[in-house]
């Protein structure tokens, strides 16, 4: 059995992945999650105690991280956490640079120290993988050759400047130090679990309740659609049989408008819990973001046949699934959107400080 030392795994990629190791393999994982307003504990309620271990922690804690990395001693860490959104990278960068910039410079920091205790066997198959995004790579016009790993980085919004910087870390950590860091740079994620604010879940969501349906712009923005599942595969086969410095773009094979999804949604929302009226007519169209990329596009060629990897989820299939399953869970959204789940959670700090505060010796 060994250990993997997981961070953001309480947002909606990490959750899926942890829940995917446990499904799917013997490990144990620590699970260190900052638990801001998309680290939702919910989405690990029912995992199984022994083998799994949330820790309320920033990354950027020193301390915290290499407590983690000697009390557990992981073979593996695979760093998800991260500032995500690029609408509040716009509205608020400084919370991006802090984390995922210095917080992955601290993780790097601290799995290095760590890495170089080891010795022998442990040693050589200790793995860092660093998960990234395609924005790193800017934008492509139509007809352009897809995003493979040699493609230029020309970040175009505050949260994946920060994302491309902290990729430029990851490399470096390994250049200079020899830290062996795997870097996957993903398209556009969708499934389980995804917070409300995200393009399907939000649409799903709205579109359930008879409310309008923003869309950027003209809607013609293009992204390549990765359903979470493979992901987590793909993310398995880099851990377990990736190069060590090397860069696996991850794609779904989807290209595919944001109207375009949105159509496809609006369609299959209405076949499944039929309306007075067809969903397409609650589609409004809205100004759009400023530095909106307006294509991505992955090559994913070097992970399949590097590490025998392909996606297994077509978009139709995956949707309909992630469909399903929002239905199924109606619960677990209507609780981040009443806001109950940070509300719970806020009490439960102010509960635990007013504790230390009593048990605290007097001046």
């Amino acid at each position: 059995m060994s250990t993997i030392l997981v961070t953001g795994g309480a947002g909606f990629i990490g959750a899926n992945f942890v829940r995917y190791v446990l499904d799917n393999t013997d490990h144990q994982v620590i699970n260190l999650d900052a638990l801001t307003y998309a680290g939702n504990p919910d989405s690990l309620a029912d995992l199984d105690p022994h083998r799994h271990q949330l820790v309320e922690g920033d990354i950027v804690d020193e301390d915290l991280v290499s407590g983690l990395l000697a009390a557990h001693q992981p073979d593996a860490v695979v760093h998800f956490a991260a500032e995500s959104h690029v609408d509040r990278s716009i509205d608020g960068p400084g919370a991006f640079i802090r984390t995922n910039i210095n917080g992955t410079q601290n993780m790097l920091d601290q799995a290095l120290a760590y890495w170089s205790g080891l010795s022998g066997q442990r040693r050589d198959r200790f793995r860092f993988v660093h998960i990234s995004t395609d924005e790193v790579y800017g934008t492509l016009k139509p007809g352009e050759p897809a995003f493979d790993e040699h493609h230029q980085y020309a970040p175009n919004s505050p949260y994946a400047a920060s994302k491309a910087a902290a990729d430029h870390l990851a490399r470096a950590w390994h250049k200079t130090y020899g830290l062996p860091v795997i870097t996957t740079n993903c398209s556009n994620n969708y499934g389980p679990y995804q917070f409300p604010e995200k393009l399907i879940p939000l649409m799903l969501i709205n579109a359930l309740n008879g409310k309008p349906l923003p869309v950027y712009g003209d809607g013609q923005q293009c992204r390549d659609w990765l359903f979470v599942t493979d992901h987590c595969r793909a993310i398995e086969a880099a851990l377990n049989h990736g190069q060590p410095g090397r860069v696996y773009n991850v794609g779904g094979d989807a290209e595919m408008t944001n109207l375009e999804v949105v159509h496809v949604l609006c369609d299959l929302l209405d076949q499944q819990v039929p309306m007075a009226r067809p969903r397409r007519e609650l589609i409004e169209f809205v100004e759009d973001r400023p530095g909106h990329d307006r294509r991505y596009a992955i090559d994913a060629r070097r992970i399949k046949s590097e590490l025998g990897w392909a996606p297994k989820m077509t978009f139709e299939a995956g949707l309909a699934e992630t469909v399903s399953w929002y239905l199924d869970h109606t619960a677990w959204w209507q609780r981040i959107q009443d806001g109950r789940y940070r509300q719970e959670r806020l009490g439960l700090r102010g509960a635990r400080a007013v504790q230390a505060s009593a048990e605290a010796p007097s001046a």
